[in-house]
């Protein structure tokens, strides 16, 4: 097939995570300006937007040598490919280019929406709004039943942090998302109290934005402690609490318990003695104390000369030892 002039091929992809008919402006004016434009999916979510725009689409799916056809004669034919892509159609003009035998139009590639960052976030929440309405296990879940899998979650992307594997730190953080996700999803079906993942979002962007004036405001805060400071008399006035000690979950491991108690205590600067008494407990939290005091996290502390011990009774057994920072164990 010969052509002094064959025109051009434009194929227009959008994301679907942006909402329909909120296109760039050069591919608004490829449309308006192209021969025709061509789209195989009746259902396509542009659709309506092009035609409430002025824009004639025609719903078909043209085989490769059909839209060089249509091109001959220095025409622009624009194709909106479904949302599964159209393989056969590419495929299709790639074979007829190799081939050498045809004289091809111009092939471009124009996207007209972007992903902005975050965006993959709206696909974990579609996801999960359908397993929670088709899965069998999912869609029976509640706040109580999950707690636990927050728990153990939480757990292992410590470990993974500790560890320093940075490919196991991205699937842990995904699994913890995921809880937060999961719980969101949840709480819309409440009858008296419903909230979405975007009330999760909003709550923590209105934190985040009240607690730092020093970045959406005209505070200053040069140094990390006058941010901290500034984090705690913010986070203060937000909660109104009449101790010090409210906020702190008395669930949480021990050692962890003693030394967020301990770090209240110091910051409020209060001077309030460490409890004495009988058994191990007291020596354990007056360790605690003075591991936070020395700006060392006894919980931390303890995991890590933990898998030193776990390392050395594996040594005694003639098993293989895992390389472990021991100095992570303070001093």
């Amino acid at each position: 097939m010969k052509s002094e002039n064959p025109g051009r091929v434009v194929l227009l992809t959008a994301s679907h995570r942006v909402a329909p008919g909120l296109l760039s402006w050069p591919a608004w004016q490829t449309l308006h300006a192209a021969d025709r434009v061509l789209c195989p999916d009746a259902g396509h979510p542009q659709l309506p937007y092009l035609r409430e725009a002025g824009v004639a689409v025609e719903i078909l799916r043209p085989a490769a040598d059909e839209l060089v056809e249509a091109c001959a004669g220095g025409r622009t034919v624009v194709v909106l490919p479904s949302g599964e892509g159209d393989g056969a159609l590419t495929d299709g003009l790639a074979r007829m280019a190799g081939s050498g035998r045809f004289t091809m139009p111009d092939l471009e590639l124009l996207p007209g929406s972007y992903d902005l960052p975050g965006a993959r976030l709206l696909d974990l929440v579609q996801v999960m709004d359908r397993i929670r309405r088709e899965c069998a296990w999912s869609s029976r879940q509640t706040h109580q039943g999950l707690a636990k899998y927050g728990i153990e979650e939480m757990y292992e992307l410590v470990e993974a942090i500790e560890d320093g594997d940075r490919e196991e730190l991205r699937e842990e953080l995904g699994d913890v998302l995921l809880q937060v996700v999961f719980h969101a999803r949840i709480a819309e079906e409440d009858e008296e109290e419903p909230f979405s993942v975007d009330d999760v979002a909003g709550t923590i962007v209105a934190k985040l934005i009240n607690r730092h004036p020093h970045v959406f405001g005209d505070a200053t805060a040069e140094t990390p402690e006058e941010v901290r400071a500034q984090w705690l008399r913010s986070k203060a006035v937000e909660k109104q609490r009449e101790s010090v000690t409210d906020g702190v979950p008395v669930g949480q491991p021990g050692l962890a318990l003693a030394a967020k108690l301990a770090s209240r205590v110091r910051t409020a600067g209060l001077d309030v003695p460490t409890p004495t008494g009988d058994g191990i407990g007291y020596e354990l939290l007056a360790l605690a104390v003075r591991a936070e005091a020395a700006g060392i996290d006894p919980e931390t502390a303890l995991r890590a000369a933990g898998r030193v011990y776990r390392d050395t009774i594996r040594a005694a057994e003639g098993l293989s030892v895992k390389a472990e920072a021991e100095e992570e164990a303070g001093e």
